[in-house]
């Protein structure tokens, strides 16, 4: 299937002041939406020592919102495609903040759930109704770069989550920091809905209304390359999510760190993974011109990823691990920005929204959900350090389905 629009017709406008208010709003937001989903993992050493946990009842508390997000994102998209973006990401905000807010009144697991599962609730639609408010401000020729940014933001909610969320919770405990957080995006949340009207965005794209109907949204799935990126960016985002969830209490097992320092040294991991999304963004567009070439650089990333991850986990803890650990962070959601622009170049502007929100489900079937899951059910038999060094598969697995969507662009270009 050809894009819709090639690399090489691309014209670069300039780019109006309105899009970068729109552009720091919505990231702003993304960072609330994953403070909220990380501050958890944070806690996770008092959550499992105030009620008994098993790593697997913890990785399921960290699974649980990925996991609704990859449930609602379709639906929750296609409405907010249908009926206004703007006003979609306000009431997404609004509901993950109050969700929030109701983690630090829970007084047991299943009420922590039940409470995570609205945290899941509010984002579901955030991640892709956000990229495509974006990329309808801004010109074409940015969109890697602008999606590699923009998921960039999650990894740097990732950071400020378990980096504040942690010291919050060592010196005034988890609820403060949960009840913080959930403030935060409240107040972000209403200042959104007053700077941001649907009107300027969708009046920028030029797009059409979404027909509510499978002839509509055929594209959304047409060729094998569209489908191999979906499936290809989840597989290696499975890293992306269990590396994020577990590296804090990694550092309290084996590096025997305080909660506060273990979530700092983890906080510093993790930005070191949102610079590598923006960097691998910022490469796959200047350096590739078609989707084939974007896909052999999608898993040229994949495969780095599978031998650093490798090889940070084969040596014992120290400085050697470290720098390894670095390069893998680095390495981790490199695979964002191409992905991303492989679906917003294959699919139609009028449902860019839905399009980005399959390409979430994909993210969090297979990666972002499975992740913190899977990992700590084998750490419960296997050990956290045994779990981890089974990660590198997810990337050789990504890395093939990568290299199927480069053979299938060159069929259709052939």
């Amino acid at each position: 299937m050809k894009p819709f629009a090639s690399d090489a017709a691309i014209s670069r406008p300039k780019i109006p002041g309105y899009a970068w208010v729109v552009f720091a709003l919505t990231f702003g937001l993304l960072i609330s939406d994953y403070m909220a989903r990380q501050v958890l993992n944070a806690v996770f050493p008092l959550l499992k020592a105030e009620w008994g946990l098993s790593d697997g009842q913890l990785g399921f508390l960290a699974g649980i919102v990925p996991l609704m997000v990859g449930l609602l994102t379709c639906p929750i998209s296609l409405l907010a495609d249908r009926f206004g973006r703007a006003k979609s990401i306000v009431v997404m905000g609004l509901v993950w903040s109050a969700a929030t807010l109701l983690c630090g009144l829970a007084r047991s697991y299943d009420q922590m759930l039940a409470a995570r599962v609205l945290v899941g609730v509010g984002e579901a639609a955030y991640g892709s109704v956000g990229i495509a408010v974006i990329i309808s401000v801004f010109p074409k020729h940015l969109r890697a770069t602008l999606t590699g940014a923009f998921m960039a933001g999650g990894l740097a909610g990732q950071v400020l989550g378990v980096g504040i969320g942690g010291a919050v919770a060592a010196s005034h405990g988890w609820r403060t920091a949960f009840n913080a957080i959930g403030v935060a995006g409240l107040v972000l949340a209403l200042a959104y809905g007053w700077c941001v009207r649907d009107a300027r965005i969708s009046g920028n794209a030029g797009e059409e209304r979404v027909k509510l109907s499978w002839a509509g949204l055929k594209p959304l799935f047409a060729g094998a390359t569209l489908n191999c990126a979906y499936v290809a960016s989840g597989l290696q985002l499975f890293v992306a999510g269990a590396l994020p969830a577990w590296l804090p209490t990694y550092f309290v097992r084996y590096y025997h760190l305080p909660l506060a320092k273990a979530a700092g040294v983890a906080a510093i991991f993790l930005a070191i993974g949102g610079v590598g999304m923006i960097l691998c963004g910022v490469a796959s567009d200047r350096l590739v011109k078609t989707m084939r070439d974007r896909a052999r650089l999608s898993a040229a990333f994949c495969i780095g990823s599978a031998l650093l991850v490798a090889a940070a986990f084969a040596v014992g803890t120290g400085l050697p691990q470290l720098v390894l650990l670095g390069l893998a962070m680095f390495l981790a959601a490199s695979t964002a920005g191409s992905a991303g622009s492989m679906v917003a170049g294959l699919t139609p502007a009028a449902l860019h929204g839905t399009a980005f929100a399959v390409l979430t489900l994909a993210n969090n079937a297979f990666g972002l959900a499975p992740g913190p899951i899977v990992t700590g059910w084998l750490a419960d038999r296997v050990g956290l350090l045994g779990a981890l060094q089974l990660l590198p598969a997810a990337s050789v697995a990504a890395a093939l389905v990568f290299y199927a969507a480069s053979r299938a662009a060159r069929q259709a270009t052939a």
